[in-house]
């Protein structure tokens, strides 16, 4: 499937830099029912779902997983990603082309010059699609001690904040993004990226969510860097999904699997909570319980197994998110959505508006 397919023209001014307060006043795109659009905000959700509706949420929670570093003169800014152990890391590297084996780079903060600095880390090997791969000079005990201290939230690329300057003792920083950046529910850390559609959620919307007898149940996904990466092949077959690690527990597979038997629907919310779910079900429409990693490429043309419904933000053009959307409500439909949302001058990306779409094809 050609990836030009799934390209579209975002004016600029649209992607959001910081969110809206209060979290659930942002625009939600209303796609619940076939052939209709509405404009609504996120806090009419409980009007849209149901008694006996399961929201199917993503716990992940976003470690400051951004670093920024010296070798010799040279600065460079480093991305975690993916773990291989206690202190062995996979980091895409900006400014990484002279780095190489042995290399030392020694992190700093707008306090923490490199010479006062008692964080860094060892390069081990790089590769083209891979990044580099880094181990610290800590335990692993200690290292999300030194990440709190010299660590910024990885906001996606699109998303500018002021770098800071070593050593230089100021406050520079004007977003709050280690709070907006993580969900309201967010429990379990490993995660470099944040699972955006659930940072509409605040303790007001979940409250009137259980009051109705909307169901919630709790899967987890520690989203990868990876998630930002462009498709960089011209047809999707080409394209490395890069893995990221998940978790089902038992109790929550009864509870979907009993809320499908039922008749119930099931919601995800985001598309890191959808991949999971594909990625732990059977053909014949049954969760099981799941530990491990996860690579799977949604694509239109595939039948989903889990979901009646997904709610999730607006989209990069030509990336695999937006591919997986069009999976779920059909790319003509969803390519008409984000022309409309445009037109209406909806927010992009994370930060941005949201949408609660119907699957349409399933097995």
């Amino acid at each position: 499937m050609k990836v030009d397919l799934f390209d579209f023209e975002l004016p600029r001014e649209l992607i959001a830099s910081q969110p809206v307060h209060p979290r659930d006043i942002s625009r939600l795109l209303d796609l619940s029912e076939e052939d209709t659009v509405r404009d609504r905000h996120f806090y009419d959700l409980p009007d849209i779902l149901k008694e006996g509706d399961v929201l199917v949420f993503n716990d992940t929670k976003v470690i400051p997983a951004r670093l920024y570093g010296a070798r010799g003169e040279a600065l460079v800014e480093v991305t975690l990603y993916h773990p291989l152990d206690g202190i062995r890391w996979w980091a895409f590297i900006k400014n990484a082309k002279r780095l190489k084996p042995n290399d030392v780079i020694t992190f700093y903060t707008n306090e923490i010059s490199p010479q006062q600095s008692d964080f860094s880390a060892l390069v081990h090997e790089k590769k083209d699609d891979d990044g580099v791969l880094i181990s610290f000079n800590c335990s692993p005990a200690e290292l999300g001690k030194k990440l709190e201290i010299y660590g910024f939230m990885p906001l996606p690329p699109y998303i500018k904040r002021e770098k800071p300057r070593p050593g230089e003792d100021k406050i520079w920083h004007k977003f709050n993004d280690k709070e907006n950046y993580q969900t309201v529910y967010a429990k379990h850390e490993g995660a470099v990226a944040a699972p955006t559609a659930g940072l509409h959620f605040t303790p007001e919307i979940l409250d009137r969510l259980r009051n109705k007898g909307v169901e919630e149940a709790y899967l987890t996904l520690h989203v990868g860097a990876g998630t930002f990466l462009p498709v960089k092949t011209e047809d999707t077959k080409d394209h490395k999904m890069h893995t990221e690690y998940g978790v089902i527990t038992p109790d929550t597979v009864e509870q979907i699997n009993r809320a499908k038997k039922r008749g119930s629907r099931i919601i995800a919310v985001g598309t890191t909570s959808l991949r999971l779910l594909e990625s732990a079900a059977d053909n014949q429409g049954i969760l099981h319980p799941f530990m491990g990693e996860t690579g799977i490429f949604i694509t239109p043309g595939y039948k989903f197994k889990m979901i009646d419904m997904l709610i999730t933000n607006f989209h990069l053009p030509k990336s695999t998110l937006f591919m997986l959307v069009c999976a779920v409500a059909g790319t003509e439909r969803m390519k008409a959505a984000y022309r409309h949302a445009i037109e209406e001058k909806y927010r992009f990306y994370s930060y941005g508006d949201s949408s609660i779409l119907k699957c349409v094809n399933k097995i």
